[in-house]
């Protein structure tokens, strides 16, 4: 049975316009007016809606084993969630412990997700290195639809890679027509502040951003950025939370080098002062990594965002109990790091953002959908509003209120970083691959509904990036 979205204006990245929707089995069969359906199909009425690309979250970590626990939400309860609040397609991080093969690891990560009642997809971590790992990456790219690899500048001791582990992982995705991801802090920076403030007593939540300053952001981010140049990867920024992270994406971009970057929804409105909280689980809560910044910080990302300098949001959704959270009561470099947000930040994009003046409804749309598609080369199969796309399809009421809290969201964690937040723009309903899997407040998801989505190597920045660094190969040194 086929499914008419019915009476709304389509909004994508690049127009706003009236038309139906018509869908059959997983994708887009027509789009425009009084279209002709067959009788059994099931229509959503659309009326005063905006109809628009399911957002795609490029950064998630379902059930991930850390610090000594597991995040709670897994890839059933984390789909199900996001889908109430709009987001159709999740990319997930596979992420080996030290020593640990990364196909044995990738293979445990699938077996999870197929729980999951959304399309969903890897990013793939590099935490060590030996040939196996050479080989693996190369496999992973080839066979298993892998076309991006982590690396964390942080956490050391555990996950971090230094520069020889970058610098041979970078040429070999570079070889691979693969994009490099990066969490950027300076791991060894971390670490030495983090013993500085415990022995000077600081045990509390509000250690952790001292222990993490912009500083260490914007070195590692440069860092990471100046390799890339050097090698010829494109590089995707995981996270920017800083003035100091995004001065060094905007001057490599002016520089003409391929850098993308990407914000989390909690980080645009929530800032430092939460560590400071009486309530040490409530400040707890807030822990993560790169931490919450001052306000400052928050003026310069939607700055980013307005002129294209941030191309896509995400959340880091990595979401741990209060009772987990209590792990780091007289330590702070104990406390699980992470998150929740998954099922809010479409509405905290457009109520902070479309409301306020700072976004169009086509950038709204970009941010949180396109933009992603487009970067981890699956559009327009994704992320786009056209006959023969993936049916991944969202109304959205721009009128509708609700009061964000706990108690009524659909994320298994027991805490909202947005508590009590009334915000403006609600999704209505939810389709994924054609099926309609949130309706009014009617969750319909099914466990194990989700597909794993291949994204294949060489987009078109890849192939770009490639030659741009040829040429200033071959350019004469000039010399004073």
């Amino acid at each position: 049975m086929g499914v008419l979205i019915k009476g709304g204006t389509i909004v994508t990245a690049e127009r706003t316009y009236r038309g139906d929707i018509y869908t059959e089995g997983e994708t887009i069969k027509a789009i425009g007016e009084n279209l002709e359906v067959p009788s059994n199909t099931e229509t959503v009425d659309a009326g005063g809606c905006y109809v628009m690309p399911g957002g795609i979250d490029p950064q998630t970590h379902m059930q991930l084993p850390f610090m000594g626990t597991s995040a709670v939400d897994d890839f059933y309860t984390g789909t199900t969630a996001m889908m109430t609040g709009g987001t159709t397609m999740l990319i997930d991080f596979v992420i080996p412990g030290p020593q640990v093969p990364l196909m044995e690891a990738y293979k445990t990560w699938r077996g999870w997700g197929e729980k999951s009642s959304a399309d969903y997809s890897f990013h793939v971590a590099v935490t060590w290195w030996d040939d196996s790992v050479y080989n693996d990456m190369r496999t992973l790219a080839t066979e298993y639809g892998v076309n991006s690899f982590k690396h964390f500048l942080a956490y050391k001791g555990a996950i971090m890679a230094d520069d020889e582990i970058l610098i041979k992982s970078f040429e070999n995705a570079k070889d691979l027509g693969a994009l490099v991801t990066i969490h950027a802090e300076n791991g060894e920076l971390v670490s030495h502040l983090q013993q500085k403030y415990l022995k000077e007593g600081m045990t509390g939540p509000e250690a952790h951003p001292l222990s993490r300053p912009p500083e260490v952001e914007g070195e590692a981010t440069n860092r990471a950025i100046r390799i890339a140049e050097m090698i010829g990867v494109p590089v995707y920024i995981v996270h920017t939370s800083s003035k100091d992270a995004l001065d060094a994406v905007v001057a490599a971009r002016l520089r003409g080098q391929t850098v993308f970057s990407e914000s989390l929804s909690q980080h645009l409105v929530i800032d430092d002062s939460v560590y400071r909280d009486k309530d040490w689980r409530t400040a707890a809560h807030h822990v993560m990594s790169p931490p919450f910044r001052p306000k400052k910080h928050q003026d310069a990302l939607w700055a980013g965002i307005q002129s294209g300098m941030i191309q896509t949001t995400a959340t880091d959704h990595c979401s741990f109990t209060t009772d987990q959270k209590m792990m780091g009561r007289d330590d702070f470099t104990k406390i699980p790091n992470g998150t929740g947000g998954l099922e809010d930040r479409m509405t905290i994009l457009w109520d902070q953002g479309v409301n306020t003046g700072r976004l169009t409804m086509n950038q709204f749309v970009a941010v949180t959908s396109s933009n992603a598609a487009k970067i981890f080369n699956i559009y327009p199969k994704k992320g786009a509003l056209m006959t023969g796309a993936d049916a991944d399809i969202i109304v959205w009421d721009p009128e509708a209120t609700r009061t964000i809290s706990a108690k009524t969201h659909h994320q298994k964690v027991d805490f909202n970083l947005f508590e009590g937040m009334n915000v403006k723009g609600v999704n209505r309903a939810t389709l994924s691959r054609g099926e309609v899997t949130y309706l009014d407040g009617d969750v319909r998801a099914k466990r194990g509904a989700g597909r794993y989505i291949n994204r294949p190597c060489n987009a078109p920045f890849v192939e770009a990036t490639r030659k741009r660094h040829e040429y200033l190969q071959q350019k004469p040194v000039e010399r004073s």
